[in-house]
């Protein structure tokens, strides 16, 4: 598969890199764009503030012009927490997208968005301060109703961003059984 992997809101940190590795030890072609041109950071918090600072339309504008040269080849997006809810984004809105791969994140929903049996797979923290359980219920009727079909896998007692040993949320059970299942569901595409 041909997949483009988006960062948190960490930036562009070695988490993502070494994810990408992993994808492309299985087979995969993958990309990593830096939505950050560079800019890591150590808190959440500064990096929301960067992300504030772009703004949400310039974030999504250099995340397309990443995508667009490999969509016709059709991807399966992918991405960490915030660079989850870009990689939902520019999903629902490519005809030719094969897959969905959502890690600790999701984003708001179009009313109007509409996809063809597009194979969702979502894994997230339980509980999760970025994303609560009303907010997944309400998302995951949503995508339904877009067309999607959606699998999503929680994980007790694991932080937020579960899956990146640099930071103080890493869970290695919880990580690594994302992994296992993330990588059995894009064998299925």
């Amino acid at each position: 598969m041909n997949i483009m992997l988006f960062h948190s809101t960490y930036g562009l940190r070695p988490a993502v890199r070494d994810a990408a590795e992993r994808l492309r030890a299985a087979g995969h072609e993958v990309w990593t764009p830096d939505l950050f041109e560079g800019q890591t950071f150590e808190t959440v918090e500064e990096g929301m503030a960067f992300n504030d600072g772009i703004g949400k339309d310039e974030v999504l504008k250099r995340a397309v012009l990443a995508a667009a040269p490999y969509s016709e080849r059709g991807l399966v997006y992918a991405g960490f927490s915030l660079g989850a809810s870009v990689a939902q984004t520019l999903a629902l809105g490519d005809e030719k997208a094969c897959g969905l791969l959502l890690l600790h994140g999701t984003s708001d929903i179009a009313v109007n968005a509409s996809v063809d049996d597009l194979p969702v797979q979502l894994h997230v923290a339980e509980p999760d301060q970025f994303e609560t359980d009303d907010w997944l219920s309400s998302w995951y009727l949503q995508m339904g109703r877009a067309g999607a079909d959606v699998e999503i896998y929680r994980y007790a007692g694991a932080g937020h961003l579960y899956t990146d040993p640099d930071l103080p949320d890493y869970d290695e059970e919880a990580a690594e059984a994302t992994w296992r299942v993330a990588l059995g569901f894009l064998e299925t595409l």
